[in-house]
């Protein structure tokens, strides 16, 4: 469990509670902007918060990687061809895209190569 790269130990706590037998976390990250609390990484699937439900209500979704039929990095360029100190990423699963923004491009690229490991 030292290898695994999380922002927040109660994000962390949170996926390590709902392990599957032998499931491993590779990374948990915080996740910026409306709706969405965290993103975790397993061996097994993608997990999400969602904190936009109506009534301080939450749900917390699991995606297997093999539902996964894409995964994209979405960024902006500034006009200046900078691009911005955050990035997101876009999981479709069947008709239905989850989009996740993180704080750093690195994360964002991370969880896209992450995921496209699994479901290559």
């Amino acid at each position: 469990m030292s290898d695994v790269i999380y922002d927040s130990k109660g994000q962390l706590k949170q996926i390590q509670s709902g392990l599957l037998d032998g499931e491993q976390i590779i990374a948990v990250y915080d996740a910026v902007g409306a709706g969405t609390g965290f993103l975790g990484l397993t061996d097994r699937r993608v997990i999400i918060q969602d904190q936009s439900f109506v009534g301080k209500r939450f749900a917390i979704t699991s995606i297997p990687y093999s539902k996964i039929s894409s995964v994209s990095v979405v960024s902006n360029k500034s006009w200046a061809g900078q691009y911005f100190s955050t990035g997101t990423i876009a999981i479709t699963v069947g008709t239905h895209i989850y989009e996740v923004e993180f704080r750093g491009s690195e994360k964002t690229h991370h969880v896209h190569n992450v995921i496209l490991h699994y479901i290559s």
